[in-house]
């Protein structure tokens, strides 16, 4: 039996988005870095890392409120369409004696076998 103890899923799943918010943080202050070497001032890289945040922040929420109109859409489309369905068959004779009034029947197609006409081929 082995006594390694092993991580969970969640745990590792942590620890890559840890990873992946350090990474971003560190290309964030080297960005900032270079900005201010360029001769930006620090309140001025400070200004513009908030507007792309700002930004981006903003083109995620439109992209959720578009996705949230279409999943009501589809919703209501298929709430629209549950309405309209009725309880109904869609076969259009309700019963059997209709059936065999209509001009041209035959029991041997719809497989009445209690019509005198019926033939057992």
């Amino acid at each position: 039996m082995s006594t390694t103890t092993r991580i969970s899923t969640a745990e590792r799943l942590g620890r890559s988005i840890g990873r992946g918010w350090r990474a971003y943080v560190r290309g964030e202050r080297r960005l900032s870095n270079w900005l201010a070497s360029k001769g930006m001032p620090m309140a001025g890289v400070a200004v513009l890392l908030w507007v792309v945040k700002l930004a981006v922040l903003g083109m995620l929420f439109y992209v959720a409120f578009w996705f949230a109109v279409m999943l009501l859409g589809v919703a209501a489309a298929g709430w629209a369409t549950a309405a309209n369905t009725s309880d109904e068959e869609e076969w259009p004779f309700t019963d059997l004696t209709e059936l065999r009034k209509t001009p041209g029947y035959d029991p041997n197609l719809y497989n009445d076998t209690s019509h005198e006409l019926y033939t057992d081929d």
